[in-house]
């Protein structure tokens, strides 16, 4: 075991700092136009993030969005390695540099969880230095932890500042440990400002961490409104989903308990003995799936639902235009709560009308009542009322999937909160880091 003291003395000796295990070594992605670009920049932000595309998640989705669409020259991006990362970093003009970002504990009091640190500040302070003559400014963190962690170590030996984002689950989640409450605290305490992706989110700060309100600035995800868009039923592209006629209730999203396929599955149990042609299509996988499958045995419900496992992102834009009905039937369990729903944002702008669990940050990504509901999810009592109705409503999945649209372009769509987000980083920029 690693004792708090031993946390407070890191890196007061090179020693600590040139630790790393040798077989996993960082990789890096450089562009040659970007790169040179870059050097014309002699003020960058830093983002660390884990999960970011290719990985699939919201959260790396939403922060892909928004740093890839500031100038090139602003921004280096340090992210978790992946094994289709080097055919998707080609596809992409930006100053992307893969490392090991993964880590088997987030927790810092033990020999794994302190060598995983030590390797990561050592290959984020390589990425900052190789940036000269430009000078990073500030790092910005995907999430408190394990990013957060990083970047308070690295503040607290080299004086760099940093910015964190927040998600809602993480917050909840370091509630759970000793441990990651301590290391949460000094982290909150230590940033510039937090981002939180929600007003809920938002709320868990102020009422659980005790963040001052004037500390936290409000980011919501949004969604690509060119890309996703609505699309008239096309015959041939269902069949080729293999849904042909059938009524589609679709969700989007990783295998998760919070994320709510159980309770849905038990919910189209109830509504195929007036809708049996109902389909219930879940696209995405996860460490739910074989719990879920037996599920689907238990209930005998096997016609009625998909498992479409990852799409690409064609399959995945063709699903939310050609459903019928999107739903994301979360709730929260224990700690886990979901932060805002990306996916609640792509359907709309694809013109479907959405149901979401009244968990989380869900219902600020609709217009409730007019685009969505948000219901109750923790049983599939109110699920199998409300879908039925709406599947033989199609004028009004119609209006909502309309409004939903609206709302969606107004307020979510990437361009409008990048430049939204470029304002909010050069918050209380300093003027010597790194």
């Amino acid at each position: 075991m690693v004792k708090a003291s031993s946390l407070e003395s890191l890196g007061e000796g090179n020693q600590v700092l040139r630790v790393r295990d040798k077989t996993n070594r960082a990789k890096t992605v450089t562009h040659d136009a970007p790169r040179s670009a870059d050097k014309l920049s002699t003020e960058k932000q830093m983002l660390l993030a884990e999960v970011l595309p290719p990985r699939t998640g919201g959260s790396g989705r939403w922060l892909w969005e928004i740093y890839r669409r500031l100038p090139a020259g602003e921004v280096v991006i340090a992210a978790g390695e992946d094994l289709r990362a080097a055919e998707f970093d080609r596809t992409n003009h930006v100053n992307l540099q893969r490392i090991p970002l993964q880590f088997s504990t987030w927790g810092v009091f033990s020999r794994a969880g302190l060598r995983a640190y030590r390797r990561a500040l050592k290959d984020v302070r390589r990425i900052i230095k190789e940036q000269r003559p430009a000078r990073v400014q500030r790092l910005h963190c995907a999430r408190c932890l394990p990013e957060g962690w990083i970047a308070w170590l690295n503040k607290r030996i080299h004086g760099m500042p940093y910015i964190c984002y927040v998600h809602g689950e993480e917050a909840n989640y370091a509630k759970s440990s000793r441990e990651l409450g301590w290391m949460m605290r000094r982290v909150l305490r230590g940033a510039d400002f937090l981002i939180a992706n929600s007003r809920n989110t938002q709320l868990l700060l102020e009422r659980d961490w005790q963040v001052p309100a004037e500390r936290i600035r409000l980011l919501h995800p949004g969604v690509d409104c060119t890309r996703f868009v609505p699309m008239p039923r096309d015959a041939a592209i269902r069949q080729r989903l293999g849904w042909g006629d059938r009524p589609v209730v679709l969700t989007v999203g990783r295998l998760q308990e919070r994320k709510g396929h159980d309770v849905m599955i038990e919910a189209v149990a109830q509504i195929k003995s007036q809708s049996p042609d109902i389909l219930y299509s879940i696209v995405g996988d996860g460490e739910e799936r074989g719990r879920l499958e037996q599920l689907v045995r238990q209930h005998g419900v096997a016609a009625q639902v998909e498992f479409r496992g990852e799409p690409t992102d064609n399959e995945l834009i063709q699903c939310y235009q050609q459903c019928d009905l999107f739903v994301l039937a979360n709730r929260q369990v224990g700690q886990d709560i979901e932060g805002f729903g990306m996916v609640l944002v792509e359907a709309q702008a694809c013109g479907k009308p959405v149901i979401a669990g009244a968990s989380g940050g869900t219902a600020e990504t609709m217009l409730v009542g007019q685009s969505g509901f948000v219901i109750d999810c923790t049983t599939p009592n109110e699920l199998s009322e409300v879908i039925p109705q709406l599947l033989l409503d199609e004028p009004r999945r119609h209006q909502m999937g309309a409004a939903g649209r609206r709302f969606v372009e107004t307020n979510l769509d990437w361009e409008s909160l990048a430049a939204q987000a470029r304002v909010v980083f050069r918050e209380g920029l300093p003027t010597h880091a790194g």
